[in-house]
């Protein structure tokens, strides 16, 4: 896949000094959903207003579509479609009236048909002519995507789309994600739930201080990165790890019940056949045996971390 979005050395500086973006190199793929993950005041809202004009850039080059944001401003703006974090919808407006509204700022010609296709992907159709004031908060969410699709974009940018949204409204948005992707739309994620991306992404970007940490394929990156535990489960609890097990790194729970040992996947040896071995030669007895993958949190939350040291 060729690139729609490319950013080129992007620095943002602020009046203050206050250097939120730092030489960010990074290329969206088109049709794809990269999430872009980082914690409080990493960049992500900053980098995503650099990229849709409202913020000015300091220093580097944007383009989308092959297009400068700034030479060619207009053109880029309606190739893209921005989602808010904060809910701003006129509540006494009904939802199809906010969603003409959205398209005709755009100057984009009627088109009553696409309208109705962008509500019933969202599952907005019954709702057409409710005033938005009437609706919940994910309703209104979804709304809010309604508008930022109404102009037909190719790049949309989802700013921590589900916030305040339950479990359940939650993964019905991740399938509305999964069915704009079908549709050609390329999707930017910005997400605090982890297991959002870990759900919808294609590729997964990190950034921290300003700074992009990792651009990767998830997949690969969990593969690449993540680890695997096995859990022990014991017949009887023990005080301490036995001498024979010293050269496992083993932990043992604080009821003694259960040991868990961490090991890498792509490690022409695991070690646990050994384990097992010495485990019986300690003379402890297994109640059961469980094996868990490291999840995208936990690879996230090591790369902040060791970004911070």
């Amino acid at each position: 896949m060729s690139a729609i979005v490319s950013i080129q050395s992007v620095c943002k500086t602020y009046a203050g000094g206050l250097e939120a973006l730092k030489g960010i190199n990074l290329e969206i793929k088109e049709g794809e959903i990269l999430a872009l993950l980082g914690p409080n005041g990493a960049g992500k809202t900053t980098l995503i207003s650099t990229i849709c004009g409202i913020s000015s850039l300091s220093r580097g080059k944007i383009s989308v579509g092959g297009m400068d944001i700034e030479a060619d401003y207009r053109k880029v703006r309606k190739m893209i479609g921005l989602v808010p974090q904060e809910i701003t919808l006129e509540p006494f407006e009904t939802v199809i009236n906010s969603i003409r509204f959205s398209r005709g700022l755009f100057g984009k010609p009627k088109n009553e048909a696409y309208l109705d296709q962008v509500l019933k992907t969202l599952s907005l159709f019954d709702k057409k002519h409710a005033r938005v004031i009437t609706l919940s908060g994910g309703m209104k969410r979804r709304v809010l995507i309604a508008k930022a699709l109404s102009h037909e974009p190719r790049v949309l940018f989802l700013d921590e789309p589900t916030a305040g949204v339950d479990v359940e409204l939650r993964k019905d948005m991740w399938a509305t994600v999964n069915k704009l992707k079908k549709q050609g739309v390329t999707i930017i994620l910005t997400t605090h739930y982890i297991e959002e991306a870990e759900a919808i992404a294609d590729r997964i970007a990190v950034i921290n201080g300003g700074e992009i940490l990792l651009v990767e394929d998830k997949d690969a990156l969990m593969a690449r990165m993540g680890q695997k535990k096995i859990r022990i489960d014991l017949m009887v609890s023990v005080k301490k790890i036995p001498s024979k097990l010293k050269n496992y790194d083993l932990d043992l729970t604080k009821d003694g019940k259960s040991l868990t040992y961490t090991y890498d996947t792509k490690s022409e040896r695991t070690g646990i056949t050994g384990l097992l071995n010495d485990l019986q030669a300690a003379g402890l007895q297994m109640r059961d045996v469980q094996t868990q993958q490291s999840s995208l949190e936990d690879i996230f939350v090591g790369l902040v971390q060791e970004n911070a040291k």
